[in-house]
């Protein structure tokens, strides 16, 4: 069987590619969408700690011997404390400011980490493993699809939801949105603000390093891997509409099928098909598909 001239097998095999990219893309807009929802800033460092994720990963296994599931957890972990030292530093200095402001210190805090990671590892990439239980293929019948591959899939997918059920379903999420909307009040109630803001930017940032552990064994670790995904996942966040969770992960998803659809019927355009939907997108709601228009 075929689908426009392609074989309705490859079809199916590059959504499932197109899939699992849309993970990725999930996972990062996820945490920007948390740390511009909540705090009110565009971190434009996400590719960045995209990157120290998958690279701190590689450091830990060749450096100290640690394996790719302990990493997973260390990782993300690590980046965290990072950006909550900038969270505390740096930006909470201007959370009162034009969110420019924030923007373009963490546009400069970009091109500080990415051009201290080439000077140390240079550009042209370092290969990672993943763990040997998953680096086997199930056969769909139409293809066979690397079980780290499906492993992505279900990972990403249980993290978004948990982070959603958090921030929307729980008194710990309950009390950050009431943070960002009235601090003092709830500062009066005993609750350390300052604190619940450093410790939601931390876990915005970790988010993006996890999914550059859970992209490392795919793709080459490199200062510059960063760079290549960051201005595609803001273009998503942007279309699903910017603070909203689940339109970044929902966008993300449909985003990376259509993505991955692109370049198998019309190659030439998969690099900006993106950038046309989301232009497409703002001209019916400049709010974004989930954002809120009032």
């Amino acid at each position: 069987m075929e689908l426009l001239g392609m074989p309705l097998g490859a079809v199916a095999s590059q959504l499932v590619l197109g899939l699992m990219n849309g993970c990725f893309y999930a996972v990062l807009s996820l945490g920007l969408s948390v740390i511009f929802g909540l705090l009110n800033v565009i971190n434009f460092t996400h590719g960045a700690f995209f990157m120290l994720g998958a690279l701190f990963a590689w450091m830990g296994t060749n450096y100290f011997g640690f394996g790719y599931w302990p990493m997973l957890i260390v990782a993300p972990l690590a980046v965290g404390a990072v950006g909550m030292v900038i969270e505390q530093t740096m930006l909470r200095r201007i959370y009162k400011l034009d969110p420019l402001y924030g923007l373009l210190l963490t546009l400069g805090l970009t091109l500080i980490i990415d051009g201290l990671s080439r000077s140390a590892y240079g550009v042209s990439g370092m290969s990672y493993a993943g763990p040997d239980s998953l680096m086997r293929g199930l056969d769909l019948g139409f293809m066979v699809l690397p079980a780290y591959r499906a492993w992505v899939v279900v990972a990403s997918l249980v993290v978004c939801a948990g982070t959603r059920g958090v921030i929307e379903r729980t008194n710990l999420g309950a009390l950050l949105r009431a943070a960002t909307e009235n601090p003092r009040l709830v500062a009066a109630f005993g609750v350390n603000v300052p604190r619940m803001v450093s410790l939601t930017y931390a876990g915005g940032v970790a988010l993006a390093a996890l999914a550059g552990v859970l992209a490392a064994p795919v793709v080459q670790v490199s200062p510059l891997m960063g760079q290549s995904v960051i201005i595609t996942v803001f273009a998503i966040v942007v279309i699903g509409g910017m603070g909203s969770i689940a339109g970044s992960v929902l966008t993300s998803l449909a985003l990376g099928a259509i993505e991955s659809l692109t370049k198998l019927f019309y190659p030439e355009a998969s690099a900006t098909v993106v950038f046309a939907v989301m232009a497409l997108v703002l001209l019916v709601r400049p709010a974004g598909l989930f954002g809120n228009s009032k």
